[in-house]
């Protein structure tokens, strides 16, 4: 599910300094052009910096199994693009392996462990976060060995092609995760990073930011918001529940919270924010 390509936006971009991605010839001006590799996530999760330099910004994050389309090396890091939502950015070396094998399941708990041996009395790895994507190699028990992972709960994976059907179900499920600024893991995510998730886990695609996001679905009315519906503020995205109360992750609780709609209004207005800019249903 990658981004729709937009060449003036440097955020799903693979262009600077001169240099670009092979992808790009023809469509944007370089010096030059490289062919991308594709590398996927071999740790739980990694961050997606502005910089190659871990104290810089994190404007994203990969979890386990997702490709990487990796174009050049500096320092550690490696710069390219997010496959599965084109974001562009520097990538802990450490991080990526060879492109794993193809992914057969994704991780549909909301967290879970591998562990070493086919037995949950060895050694846990992880967690990895509802999302990830493993490739099914072996089943004992109860227990599939996932490539480059270990052995996780069969129960906690689901085959690709098998979603949620209620985007707001899966939003609750991350209630008291921290809020963490670029996230979409389950320890810690953003506001975008919760829709992000609860959109992917429903087999729907959807880019990393909000203002990205609020071109999804279709405007409606604040009258008819309700369950599954998004509601944007400037730089902030929430998830209904119903007419009255939305799940979100933000700044506020510092962590994903349920509130009353109105409520979140008032306070966010208050904040200098200003009013909601769209109400917007995504089927």
């Amino acid at each position: 599910m990658t981004a729709t390509l937009e060449t003036d936006d440097p955020r799903v971009t693979p262009l600077r300094d001169g240099i670009a991605s092979r992808s790009l010839e023809g469509l944007v001006r370089a010096e030059v052009y490289l062919d991308a590799k594709t590398m996927s996530c071999a740790v739980p999760a990694t961050g997606v910096h502005r910089a190659p330099d871990v104290a810089s910004e994190q404007m994203d994050q990969l979890l386990f199994g997702e490709a990487f389309e990796v174009i050049e090396e500096e320092g550690g890091f490696f710069w390219g693009q997010a496959r599965r939502d084109g974001y562009v950015g520097f990538v802990a070396a450490a991080a990526l392996a060879p492109l794993a094998p193809e992914p057969t399941h994704r991780v549909a708990a909301i967290r879970t462990y591998a562990f070493a041996e086919p037995s949950i009395k060895t050694r846990a790895l992880g967690p990895y976060s509802l999302n990830a994507l493993v490739a099914v190699e072996a089943q004992e028990g109860r227990l599939c060995k996932a490539a480059g992972a270990g052995w996780m709960t069969a129960e906690h994976l689901a085959p690709l092609g098998v979603f949620e059907t209620d985007a707001a179900a899966v939003a609750e499920r991350f209630l008291g995760a921290p809020y963490l600024w670029g996230g979409r893991e389950s320890l810690g995510l953003d506001c975008s990073g919760l829709v992000q998730q609860a959109l992917f886990a429903c087999g729907l695609a959807c880019p990393r930011d909000t203002d990205q996001q609020a071109s999804l679905g279709r405007a409606i009315a604040r009258e008819d918001f309700g369950r599954g519906d998004l509601v944007f503020w400037k730089g902030h995205v929430a998830i209904g529940l119903d007419e009255t109360r939305i799940v979100h992750a933000n700044g506020h609780h510092m962590m994903v919270a349920i509130e009353p709609l109105e409520a979140a209004v008032a306070r966010i207005e208050a904040a200098g924010v200003g009013a909601p800019t769209a109400y917007r249903r995504i089927k």
